[in-house]
């Protein structure tokens, strides 16, 4: 294909940036062959001219169509190119929040350096035992592909993780362990996969530190192999460790920190136990200050050292070697606090000062000498041919050897540790296959580039090999397998640098060689690189400005590393005198560290080691080094690596790259250049360019047909499709190196895909704007005719409006002149009415004024009068006062004479009371109080003398005044007469008088004025008020209206909280079932793992195979366990314990341990689940208690009133029952006397028939005995309740308050009455004061009279009440005499008809019986009760001696069928020698006529020793297909309970204890044997739910006997209460329920994806998009995979085993709502991990298969089973892949939609949404940070994945049977023929 062809007008291509490394441009004209520029347009629409090369003629690299970008593999890509891939890792990283993604077999993993929810046990869950690409990439998919292959190929595996410091290495290898260890647990009790995972934080306290680009970088590099036995379980593991940076110890660069171990020691310095260590703050040490930097932010170091720890206790790092631990590193921090002076004289000597405290406690840390220690610290010795010399060292040489001797220490102590890790992860078994972990530093570039760099970037290049030839052989493996032609592929070979670095002569010989040398240097080691190696290797330079440097050309860049420090670090010197102090150490862990024969410093044997110190010996003959401890860093570091790459040649490898996006650890930032420096240094981009060398692109035939079936025309579609695409691609394609054929699928060069997608684009869009232009020319037309409908309708409304409006015209002019007439006539009128009421107004004025004028006159003289009476009355009255006050006095003078002779009578007495006192000295109290009293009257007296003596000097003075006013007015009258001349003048006042009066009246009418008007502003403000009133009222009516509806919103309110409320309960009880059901599953669990433990104890074989189990198994198997009241019997329990005795003692140990961790874990659960039973008692007792609380109180109330009436009740009816138990007494005794003797013997029937009706009368007796017995407990309550109510109120009632109560209750009257009369007084004189006594003893005396009263009518009723009882007892003589004349009478009668008369006549006796005492006790059903009860026990009775009658009469029956047989054969014989005469003559016996035989009572009787045939072919041998097909559902259960009523019926605990025991255990027996088997584990569930309702239907309890039928009720259970038993029964149907659960879902879990996702329901819909290397399941409908058909059939054979089965319908709804949510769980956690399901298509096929679902909901009539909200949630992920998501109104429908998404799974979905086809747009990043922000408040899981696990709590309704159990008939075919029907 030509360039002209793809380079066209609109292509986009990548041009180089340097800001974004690429920028991505369209062409804006065709690209023809000989142009020097091609014209672009940036993406911000900047037009640009790209020059092409004239010498390459290279086009700049085409971009990918937008359909292909975001894809989960690099591979799929059709242009692979270093762009291409950049731009899809930025948009998936970016855009759609994925870290992961596929490059071929490599895993890139970018940091987001944030945590994300995608690392839980639900996601490892999803992924376990998924194909790696049928799920979006994944840390988990890369380990579930090695765990795999490893159980598959028989092959070891390796997981290579690398990439630059903080890119995620660690935390990506940290999550493949906890991998394998929760996919494949432990294969012993130890849990090595808990020890593994602990291992991590030891590694990471000691061999991490925080760098400038992480937090938590690696400082070594390790391989960690995890070993598995046959089962592929984890028995141990081993870790290898590689080139520590032990120079960290002493020196951090700025923001950098050393190793985390010493900043967690000194945060935890104030533990009690680090008091010895003498630490500080980190700050305070030298060498964890040098970074400046010691605090990490959100690191806690002081609980990580907890962590580390727990961890190391773990592993088994006991607390003595841990405080060795520590002493270790708190003395290297005080070592480097130990101060190295100069000596001022000299300046080659040093010392440190004398008493240094950090070196005396760095002295006392490691135990050894202070003064050697100082010395060796500042010298050293030099050993010459004979000679020995010590040498002091300079200040900078001395410090160097503090240095190095930390640094020694330290990397001594890391080995220790690792060796110490594996000797506790070391697999106790054989190891059958490991896994290993690799986890190496990166490629590195500084500026500063050193031996560690060095180091680093040799084992890269020895990786990159390595993964260079794996990806070479996976190709030709793939171009071999499909059998194409295929040539070399050319790549980059880096052995050469390999050889540069390691070969002879290479980089690492000559700096041995110099290390050798006595004066080597780094520079004389720099000139022999230059002579050896400058201009004869290609890929080693000479910098231009520096001769202490060189640069090596790596895989991935050009590194230049500086030679300074080489030599040194090679050799990495330590002095021999110091670590010969330390080996005399008191510290036993120092002196292991450096001990000659165990040299600690490998951390496992034949691991070569990390770091060797190179010691220079004094007496090398004394002590001669081993060969290991000549080799250099260098050599050491070499022979690893060769043992690594051995190991991995030998495994097969699996790739994880990680990439470390930004410098600055922003969370989903991504710098371009960063990246692709990274891809370019980690092989990625390697890994491209050989796949796109060769075929990159590969599609099986069928979805090539499926994706380019629009290319192809009808008559190119054949029926070999390998032909048709063979065809198709002919055609397409002319170019036949662009493609190859083979076997299975078709292979394209790297752009072939592309040219086919935009002939697919091209294709559909000229169908698109065909459709488009019919469909628009349809809707023109449409509208059209729409439009000229709607122009004729409305000319027609118009016109008929017009007419309208005329018409309306008219109507108005004629009602206008009407309205004239008689408005004309209205204003005529209304002038005459005005006229007519003026005239009458001026003619009532008129006669007004002459009404008021003849009243004024009226009223004057009025007036007139009634002044004088008043002044005539004011005359009387002052008269009648003055004799008043006359008469007042001389009472008074009368009564004071009366008190002083009173007075002296008194004091006479008081005189002669004296000899009272001797008389009655108790009177003396009452003689000072009235000796008192007379006093204070004493005081009174002459209080009131001195009153009246002042009231007579008053009355003296006044009498005085008023005589001389009376001489006054004589004289003043005298006076008068001389006056009366002045008449005259007087007259003339009287006319002044008038003129005065007038002026009167006038003020008086000014007055009446104002008050009229006022009058009217009163009416006026009274309106007012009336109207403020009214608005009052109004307001008041709102007030009471809004106050009604406030209430009823009140209570509606509370309403909905009450629902809520109880809604909340059921939730809380459906989660307090979940958790019981869930401690019961796991007791389940265990159980059986308890019976496996105790076979393969008492076998000791070991089964082999592949089996993988659940995370639960691998850390929680010894934690949890279960109690139940089915444990084994005691025997077995003793058989187990002696064999476990007999095995050898550590198994025995070791078992026993886990014996009694079991045995402690259920007691625990055992009293958990006994609290939990007692709150759920509790809550429904409190319930209850609230029910009944009401009640209870109204009979508090009544019981006060009855007290006494059941007192006196109680002694009556004991006086009664002795009477009538001496009157039956005297009956049994006239009875024996009268009878005959032959009658009244005993055994004959009189006498049992006597017997029998004594023993019903003694019952009853024993009724009244119950009876007396209550009420006395009754009164004895009743009178402490009413003792402690007087204690507490003493009742106040007074005889009105009795009398008034007279009605309610005269006995609690008379009650009180008496206990007020009988009150002690306490001051009988002061209490009789006012008479107090008298009024209570008339009170007492009515009350008496009352109690009288009531005795008497109480007497009457008992008299009423004994005649009845006598008549009774008259009754019974004559019954009696009746039944002996009938015994009488049937004792003539034959045997057969004897029996059945007396029965007869017995049941005809009781129901006349019954008819009497229901009349007679029907105002009282209490004793109707008592009766009745008697009644059914004597019933019962009989009912028992009928059925042992009609035994004895069966058995009878056979023999008499034996003999009869014989007998007529005898007779047979001797008639033939009779003659008929003889015959004649013989007389005829009487014939026996058979009766017919009684129903049976619904037992099953067995023998004891049937009992295990029972369970045998009941349950363990049986078919249930047989049973559901023939038989009635739940005839096992019905079976076992009958068998149950008969032990019951017999009264045998034991039997039925046994019973029902052995049926648990067989039921558990068979259900663990058939565990797999859905019918098997349905058939149980449904026949334990039908034992279970029979246990409750046949219980007797009120509750349950309601739904009963009479003949049912009569076969409940009588002896025996099970409800203990139902608990376990309903514990052990729970068990199968949850088994079955786990059935259903082992078959419906291969099903689920492949039918609800993959397959194509509706073909055509869904295109295949192109894929990578990672091929995943097909979705087209190939043979032997799963549709949704598949699945109805699944559901539709389990619904109709179910229903066979004769299962409850509320359990099936139960059943299929757990299956659906199964269903529905996995289907969105599929969707939610796979980003090719997330498209429109895919959502309208899920819609399609829901819809499918619901379909058969419906046909199976389950719509109420809850189903189909279980499938809410996929319903709505669906419609979300479906609707519209640009606008923000989009956004709120969106949230309003799904709320049964939670925010975690919509964002997902959104980020997963990728578009089939060109036509559908992506999800913008804007509009998923809306949905965010709108979804910000609601409070959901942050959990992403749905548990797939979870179980709905099952309950059982009750389902009474109305089966009768008489009537069930046991087949032959179930061998049960040793079992009778009672």
């Amino acid at each position: 294909m030509a360039a002209s062809e793809l380079f066209t007008k609109f292509a986009r291509v990548w041009i180089p940036d340097a800001e974004d490394v690429w920028k991505s441009a369209e062409l804006l004209k065709d690209y023809k062959p000989g142009d020097t520029v091609l014209h672009l347009k940036l993406e911000d629409d900047k037009e640009t001219q790209y020059r092409i090369d004239q010498q390459t003629k290279e086009l700049p690299p085409l971009r990918n169509p937008d359909i292909l970008v975001g894809e989960n593999d690099l591979t799929a890509l059709s242009y692979l190119h270093e762009p291409a891939v950049l731009h899809n890792l930025k948009v998936r990283f970016m855009d759609s929040k994925l870290i992961y993604t596929y490059c071929g077999i490599v895993l890139v993993a970018i940091n987001p350096y944030e945590q994300l929810p995608i690392y839980g046990e639900d996601i490892i869950n999803a992924y376990s035992g998924q194909n790696m690409g049928d799920m979006d990439p994944h840390i988990f998919a890369v380990a579930e592909e090695a765990y795999k292959q490893m159980a598959r190929d028989e092959r070891n595996q390796s997981i290579i993780v690398s990439g630059e410091s903080g890119a995620g290495k660690t935390v990506s290898a940290k999550y493949a362990m906890r991998y394998f260890a929760t996919v494949s647990g432990s294969a012993s009790e130890t849990n090595v996969e808990e020890k593994v995972l602990a291992s991590n934080p030891i590694m990471e306290s000691i061999g991490n530190a925080k760098t400038t680009r992480n937090d938590n970088s690696s400082r070594f590099g390790k391989y960690i192999e995890i070993g598995f036995d046959k089962r592929y379980r984890i028995i141990g593991a081993n870790m290898r460790t590689y080139l520590l940076e032990k120079s960290r110890v002493v020196f951090q660069a700025e923001d950098e920190r050393n190793y985390h171990i010493l900043y967690q020691l000194c945060a935890s310095k104030h533990l009690p136990e680090f008091k010895a260590l003498r630490l500080s703050q980190a700050q305070n040490f030298h060498y964890t200050n040098l970074g400046g930097s010691p605090v990490i932010e959100g690191i806690d170091d002081a609980k990580e050292m907890m962590n580390t720890r727990h961890a190391c206790s773990l592993l088994g790092i006991n607390e003595s070697s841990q405080m060795g631990i520590f002493h270790i590193l708190a003395a290297i921090l005080h070592l480097g606090n130990v101060p190295v002076k100069s000596n001022e004289r000299d300046a080659d000597n040093c010392f440190i000062p004398p008493n240094t405290e950090h070196l005396i406690i760095f002295c006392d840390l490691l135990g050894v000498d202070y003064e050697q220690m100082a010395h060796w610290l500042c010298h050293r010795k030099i050993v010459t041919g004979s000679e020995t010399y010590i040498k002091p060292m300079p200040k900078l040489q001395a410090i160097n050897a503090r240095d190095a001797l930390a640094k020694h220490i330290y990397a001594s102590l890391f080995n220790w540790i690792v060796h110490h890790v594996n000797r506790a992860l070391h697999a106790s078994v054989k190891q059958h296959s490991f896994i290993g972990v690799l986890d190496i530093y990166g490629f590195e570039t500084f500026e500063v580039n050193s031996f560690e760099q060095f180091c680093i970037n040799y084992a890269n290049e020895k990786l990159q090999q390595q993964f260079n030839m794996h990806v070479f052989k996976l190709e030709q493996e793939e171009y071999m397998k499909e059998q194409i032609p295929w040539t070399l592929i050319d790549f980059y070979d880096n052995q050469p640098c390999i050889n540069l670095i390691e070969a002879k002569l290479g980089i690492l010989d000559l700096l041995d060689e110099e290390c050798k040398m006595p004066r080597g240097s780094d520079d004389t080691w720099a000139q022999k690189l230059y002579n050896t190696h400058l201009n004869k290797t290609a890929l080693f330079h000479k910098p231009r400005l520096s001769n202490k440097a060189f640069i090596i050309q790596h895989f991935a860049d050009k590194v230049e590393y500086q030679c300074d420090g080489f030599l040194e670090k090679n050799k990495d010197t330590v002095y021999e005198e110091q670590i010969t102090v330390l080996k005399a150490s008191k510290l036993n862990l120092l002196a292991e560290l450096f001990r000659d024969a165990k040299p600690a410093t490998s951390p496992t044997e034949g691991r070569p080691p990390v770091a060797r110190a190179t010691v220079k010996s004094a007496k090398p003959r004394a002590l001669q080094p081993s060969k290991e401890h000549k080799k250099s860093v260098g050599h050491q570091f070499r022979n690893s690596l060769h043992l690594l790459m051995e190991t991995l040649n030998a495994t097969t490898p699996h790739y994880v790259r990680c990439i470390k996006p930004n410098d600055d650890k922003f969370a989903f930032t991504f710098d371009p250049k960063r990246a692709v420096q990274q891809l370019r240094a980690c092989g990625v981009l390697e890994t491209i360019r050989i796949s796109a060398a060769g075929f990159p692109s590969r599609w099986t035939y069928q979805e090539f047909f499926n994706r380019y079936r629009v290319l192809m025309k009808q008559k190119d579609v054949l029926s070999d499709k390998k032909l048709t695409c063979r065809n198709v691609l002919e055609n397409l394609i002319k170019d036949k190196d662009k493609y190859q054929f083979g076997k299975t699928k078709i292979f394209f060069r790297a752009g072939q895909v592309a040219y086919l997608e935009k002939l697919r684009a091209d294709k559909l869009r000229v169908a698109c704007i065909r459709i488009q232009k019919t469909i628009r020319s349809w809707l023109q037309r449409k509208k059209y005719l729409r439009m000229r409908r709607a122009a004729i309708t409305v000319q027609r409304y118009v016109r008929g409006y017009q007419a309208r409006c005329y018409a309306q015209f008219l109507r108005r002019t004629r009602a206008a002149i009407l309205i004239q007439k008689y408005q004309r006539m209205y204003a005529a009128r209304q002038k005459f009415l005005r006229i007519r009421s003026a005239a009458i107004v001026v003619q009532s004025f008129i006669r007004g004024f002459r009404g008021r004028r003849q009243y004024k006159a009226i009223l004057r003289e009025q007036k007139a009068i009634i002044l004088q009476k008043h002044v005539r009355g004011w005359m009387a009255k002052c008269k009648y006062k003055r004799t008043h006050l006359a008469i007042i006095y001389l009472q008074c003078c009368y009564r004071r004479m009366m008190a002083k002779r009173e007075l002296k009578k008194l004091k006479i007495e008081a005189r002669s009371v004296e000899h009272y006192k001797t008389l009655n000295i108790g009177m003396e109290n009452k003689i000072v109080q009235l000796q008192c009293k007379v006093n204070n009257q004493t005081k009174e007296m002459k209080s009131l003398l001195e009153k009246l003596g002042n009231l007579e000097n008053t009355y003296t003075h006044e009498t005085d005044k008023l005589r001389t006013e009376v001489d006054r007015l004589r004289a003043s009258e005298e006076s008068a007469k001389v006056s009366s001349n002045k008449v005259t003048s007087l007259m003339e006042e009287i006319v002044i008088l008038r003129k005065e009066l007038k002026e009167t009246q006038a003020q008086k009418k000014r007055l009446e004025e104002g008050a009229d008007k006022y009058k009217a502003e009163t009416d006026l403000m009274v309106s007012q008020l009336k109207e403020q009133n009214s608005l009052l009222k109004n307001e008041k009516e709102e007030l009471n209206r809004r106050i009604q509806e406030q209430a009823k919103e009140i209570t509606e309110s509370m309403e909905k909280r009450m629902e809520e409320e109880t809604k909340q309960l059921e939730v809380d009880l459906n989660d307090e079932r979940s958790r019981y059901q869930s401690l019961l599953n796991e007791f389940c669990r265990l159980e059986e793992r308890y019976d496996n433990l105790k076979e393969e104890i008492s076998l000791n074989v070991t089964r082999p195979g592949h089996r993988r189990t659940d995370s639960t198994h691998s850390s929680n198997e010894s934690e949890y366990t279960y109690n139940s009241l089915l444990s084994s019997e005691p025997g077995e329990s003793e058989d187990g314990t002696r064999k476990m005795e007999e095995l050898p003692d550590q198994k025995g140990t070791l078992d026993m341990s886990l014996f009694l961790k079991l045995q402690k874990r259920v007691t625990e659960l055992e009293q958990e689940k006994q609290a939990l039973q007692e709150e759920l008692d509790r809550k429904e007792d409190q319930v209850l208690r609230n029910k009944a609380k009401d009640a209870e109180d109204q009979r508090v109330r009544a019981r006060g009133a009855e007290l006494e009436y059941e007192s006196l009740k109680r002694q009556e009816l004991e006086s009664e029952n002795k009477k009538l138990k001496n009157e039956l007494n005297e009956m049994h005794r006239a009875l024996s006397e009268k009878a005959p003797p032959e009658v009244t013997a005993p055994g004959s029937p009189t006498y049992k028939v006597l017997l029998d009706q004594l023993t019903a009368s003694s019952e009853e007796l024993e009724v009244r005995k119950e009876e007396v017995l209550i009420l006395r407990s009754q009164l004895v309550s009743q009178k402490e309740a009413m003792a402690h109510k007087e204690t507490m109120t003493e009742p106040m009632i007074f005889l009105d308050d009795i009398r008034k109560m007279k009605d309610q209750g005269e006995i609690t009257q008379a009650y009180v009455g008496l206990k007020e009369a009988n009150r002690p007084s306490q001051d009988c004189h002061l209490l009789n004061e006012d008479g107090e006594l008298w009024m209570a003893y008339q009170g007492l005396k009515q009350a008496s009279r009352l109690l009288e009263s009531q005795l008497q009518g109480q007497r009457k009723n008992y008299e009423n009440e004994l005649e009845i009882l006598r008549g009774e007892v008259q009754n019974l003589k004559e019954e009696i005499n009746r039944q002996q004349q009938l015994l009488a009478q049937n004792l003539q009668l034959p045997p057969e008809a004897r029996i059945e008369a007396s029965l007869q006549h017995e049941i005809t006796r009781l129901t006349n019986e019954n008819l009497y005492y229901e009349e007679l006790y029907a105002d009282d059903p209490m004793k109707y009760q008592y009766y009745r009860i008697s009644l059914y026990k004597r019933i019962i009775d009989l009912m028992e001696q009928l059925e042992k009658q009609d035994k004895t009469v069966r058995k009878l029956k056979k023999q008499l069928k034996v003999f009869a047989k014989k007998i007529g054969e005898l007779e047979v014989g001797q008639t033939e020698n009779v003659s008929p005469a003889q015959l004649a003559d013989e007389p005829i016996r009487p014939v026996n006529i058979p009766r017919k035989e009684k129903d049976f009572q619904g037992m099953l009787e067995y023998k004891k020793d049937d009992e295990l045939k029972l369970i045998k072919n009941l349950i363990l041998e049986l078919k249930p297909r047989g049973v559901a097909v023939n038989l009635i559902p739940g005839l096992p259960a019905y079976i076992l309970f009958m068998c149950v009523r008969h032990a019951d019926y017999i009264n045998d605990d034991q039997r039925v204890r046994s019973l029902l025991t052995s049926t648990i255990n067989g039921i558990k027996k068979i259900l663990k044997k058939r565990s797999d088997d859905f019918e098997i584990v349905s058939f149980w569930l449904s026949n334990t739910c039908r034992f279970l309702h029979c246990l409750k239907q046949y219980s007797g309890e009120e509750a349950f006997m309601k739904h009963n039928t009479p003949r049912q009720n009569d076969h409940c259970l009588r002896n025996f209460d099970l409800a203990e038993y139902r608990q376990v029964i309903s514990d052990l149907a729970i068990q199968i329920y949850q088994q079955l659960t786990k059935v259903m879902e082992n078959v419906l879990q291969p099903m689920i994806v492949s039918g609800m996702l993959e397959h194509e329901t509706i073909q055509g819909v869904s295109g295949l998009k192109p894929t990578g290397l990672r091929k995943r399941t097909s979705s087209i409908a190939d043979e032997g995979t799963y549709t949704l058909d598949s699945i109805v059939r699944q559901l539709n054979n389990f619904h109709s085993i179910m229903c066979q089965h004769g299962m409850d319908p509320e359990l099936i709804k139960q059943i299929v709502k757990q299956m659906f949510y199964i269903i529905g769980s996995v289907t969105l956690n599929n969707l939610l991990l796979r980003k090719d399901m997330c498209s429109w298509s895919k959502g309208m096929q899920i819609r399609y298969n829901v819809s499918q679902l619901e379909e058969w909901l419906r046909d199976k009539n389950l719509q109420t089973s809850g189903a189909k909200e279980t499938l809410e949630p996929l319903i709505q992920a669906a419609q979300l892949l479906q609707v519209k998501k640009k606008t923000d109104e989009d956004a709120e429908a969106i949230c309003s939609m799904c709320n049964a998404l939670t925010t975690a799974q919509i964002v997902k979905v959104l980020n997963l949404y990728t578009p089939v086809n060109e036509f559908e747009e992506r999800v913008t990043a804007s509009f998923i940070r809306t949905i965010q922000v709108r979804l910000q408040n609601r409070k959901d899981s942050p959990q992403l994945l749905m548990d797939a696990k979870h179980i709905f709590p099952v309950t059982f309704p009750f389902n009474p049977s109305s089966l009768a159990l008489e009537s069930i008939q046991i087949p032959g075919s179930m061998n049960l023929g040793f079992l009778l029907r009672v």
